[in-house]
């Protein structure tokens, strides 16, 4: 397993969305729920943003890897042609 919890779901809230929706006049609970759902697609693209720095690293030593096995090839073909 890699320590991801998929499915689990925090009760976290944005205090500043609610406290908005509370004085703009919403109820107590529809002001929790929408803060609610905000941090909770915060959280996501949190998560979906680490991600995509792991593949940009990973794509990183690709590009290194690639390259130095294209300049080992040519000094192997340079050496053995000429």
């Amino acid at each position: 397993m890699d320590g991801k919890c998929y499915g689990a779901s925090m009760s976290t809230m944005i205090s500043e969305v609610y406290d908005a929706l509370k004085e703009a006049g919403a109820s107590e609970e529809k002001a929790r729920k929408a803060a609610e759902a905000i941090a909770s697609a915060e959280n996501r693209f949190g998560r979906i943003e680490g991600e995509l720095i792991a593949i940009r690293g990973e794509q990183n030593l690709l590009k290194w890897m690639i390259g130095f096995n294209l300049a080992m090839t040519v000094a192997i073909l340079w050496k053995i042609f000429s």
